[in-house]
C-alpha cells in the first residue's frame, strides 16, 4: 500500500508517519531526506521542480520495495501534496504497482502549526531549511482541495487518537 501524508507545514505528517510505519512495519520516504542525501547544500533549491524530482524517487523506491515485500506499506512523507497533479503522480504509480492507495490529510489549527514549526527550527529538527511559517502561509495559499478519497486526522488530538483513526483507514483501504 502507497500511503500519501498530506497536509500544510507542521501539521503532523512526519509525526503520525513515523508511528504508523512503527506499528506496521511500514516504511517511511521522506522527501526532505531523500533531497539532503543526494544533492549538496550549494544544490538544494526548494523549487517544484526539485521537489517533483524527489518525488519521483520516491516513488521508484516504493517500487522497488513492494517488489520485494507487497503487503509492506509506504508512507509517502514531506511533501503536503498541495496539488492535484502530485496526487495524481502517486496514485498513478500505485495503480501501476497494483497496489491500494490512501490519502491521510492531517490538520491542525495555524497556531499549532505555527508553534510546531517554530519548536523544530529551533531545535534544528527537521531537515528542510525552508520550513518555517512563511512556507506555511505559501503553501495554504496555493493548496488545491484534494478531492480524491482521503481520511482527515485532526494532529490536535493525543498522538494515539491519531494513530488509531489513521489505521482504521489503512485497514478499511485494504479490504476495497
Amino acid at each position: 500500500m502507497i500511503v500519501l501524508m498530506a497536509g500544510l507545514p507542521g501539521t503532523g505528517k512526519s509525526t503520525l508517519a513515523r508511528e504508523l510505519a512503527t506499528r506496521t512495519l511500514g516504511r517511511v520516504l521522506s522527501k526532505d531526506e531523500i533531497r539532503h542525501a543526494i544533492f549538496l547544500p550549494e544544490e538544494i533549491e526548494y523549487s517544484s521542480k526539485q521537489d517533483d524530482f524527489c518525488l519521483q524517487l520516491m516513488l521508484e523506491i516504493a517500487e522497488y520495495l513492494l517488489s520485494r515485500t507487497k503487503t509492506r506499506p509506504v508512507f509517502l512523507d514531506g511533501r503536503p501534496f498541495s496539488r492535484r497533479y502530485q496526487i495524481d503522480n502517486a496514485v498513478n504509480a500505485a495503480a501501476s504497482l497494483h497496489q491500494p492507495w490512501r490519502i491521510l490529510e492531517c490538520v491542525c489549527s495555524e497556531e499549532t502549526a505555527r508553534r510546531r514549526l517554530a519548536r523544530d527550527a529551533e531545535a534544528s529538527t527537521h531537515p528542510a531549511g525552508n520550513r518555517d511559517y512563511h512556507l506555511y502561509l505559501e503553501v495554504r495559499f496555493r493548496f488545491e482541495a484534494i478531492t480524491r478519497s482521503k481520511t482527515v486526522i485532526d494532529t490536535e488530538q493525543p498522538v494515539e487518537t491519531c494513530v488509531q483513526q489513521a489505521l482504521r483507514a489503512l485497514r478499511s483501504s485494504r479490504e476495497v
